[in-house]
């Protein structure tokens, strides 16, 4: 399917940010427009928050601005798309959550009384394990009893009987029925409360055309948008727009002492070859130390340190790649 045919991407904007909530987006502005992003949504039930993350995907601003230049992508302001629901619609969302909750309610009932009609293949692991602790209380509990009778049967042979205490009743340490626990009510049953991702599937939701944007000016004069706002992220914008037109994939180099990753293919399938720093225009300065530092950082890294400089008149990139090299 074409382009023309699947339509813009909605970008989603919230304080500034592009988030994208919906998976064949998020596989279309990978496969087709090589756009990476970053996953910022949390999975739940997943303890590792920090390594495995879920929708939505944010985008970098310049990435944002590549897929609008490209008519790829159209800006939505989320918040103001977001409408007040009417009586109706909140009777029907409120309906809708309520069969849900009975639906999955009238699954786990049925599960448990299927599970009640084989009571020897009904007990969980944990069910057990709570059986196995309250047999080992009661075999305690008879066993302090038994020595505490021990020791005031004692007590009354070599001393007074009348001053000995009363010997509590004893607890019957003999095998007993396994406890069964009722069968618990529909109000016990936990259920889940269902919340969409995208807001797409909410009735009062409506970003089209009031809350849309298909152009960078018309989003920055609506305060929607504001990036770029100057030189340097004209640079920015200049920079990985000029990389990604050479095939190459982009990603966060802040951790490698730039402003880009450099990949030669999908960054699932390929290291970084590269680290990039965007220069301002070509009068900048640039110190010694500063060259020195990312030669050798890059090749502590194993990557060339590309310097990008932006000449904001031309329009043009000029590249120079620094690596360490030894002497003598």
């Amino acid at each position: 399917m074409s382009d023309d045919q699947e339509g813009p991407i909605p970008l989603r904007i919230a304080n500034k940010k592009a988030y994208v909530w919906d998976t064949e987006d998020v596989a279309r502005i990978r496969s087709q427009y090589r756009l990476c992003g970053v996953l910022s949504g949390t999975l739940p039930h997943l303890s590792q928050q920090n390594v495995f993350l879920g929708l939505p995907l944010l985008l970098q601003p310049e990435e944002a601005v590549l897929l609008v230049e490209l008519g790829a992508a159209i800006l939505i302001d989320d918040p103001s798309a977001h409408a007040k629901p009417s009586q109706t619609q909140l009777a029907k969302w409120d309906s809708d959550q309520q069969e849900n909750i009975k639906s999955q309610i009238a699954a786990v009932e049925t599960k448990n009384a299927k599970a009640s009609l084989e009571p020897g293949r009904a007990l969980t692991e944990e069910a057990l394990r709570k059986r196995k602790e309250r047999e080992e209380r009661r075999k305690a509990l008879a066993q302090a009893a038994a020595a505490q009778a021990q020791e005031e049967s004692e007590a009354s042979l070599f001393g007074d009987a009348s001053t000995a205490p009363a010997v509590p009743p004893s607890t019957d340490a003999g095998p007993s029925t396994p406890e069964v626990d009722p069968p618990p009510s529909s109000s016990a049953i936990p259920y889940t409360i269902t919340v969409p991702g995208p807001s797409s599937s909410l009735d009062w939701y409506n970003p089209h055309p009031l809350h849309s944007y298909s152009s960078i000016d018309s989003a920055r004069a609506a305060g929607v948008w504001e990036y770029p706002s100057n030189l340097e992220e004209r640079a920015r914008c200049g920079v990985f727009r000029g990389l990604w037109e050479q095939g190459y994939y982009m990603g966060v180099g802040i951790k490698f002492g730039g402003e880009y990753l450099v990949y030669p293919g999908d960054p699932l399938r390929y290291h970084s070859h590269f680290v990039a720093t965007v220069i301002e225009s070509p009068t900048s300065a640039l110190r010694p130390m500063e060259i020195v530092a990312h030669g050798r950082l890059g090749t502590a890294t194993k990557k060339s340190h590309l310097l990008c400089g932006w000449d904001d008149e031309k329009k043009e990139v000029s590249y120079l790649s620094i690596e360490w090299a030894g002497f003598g």
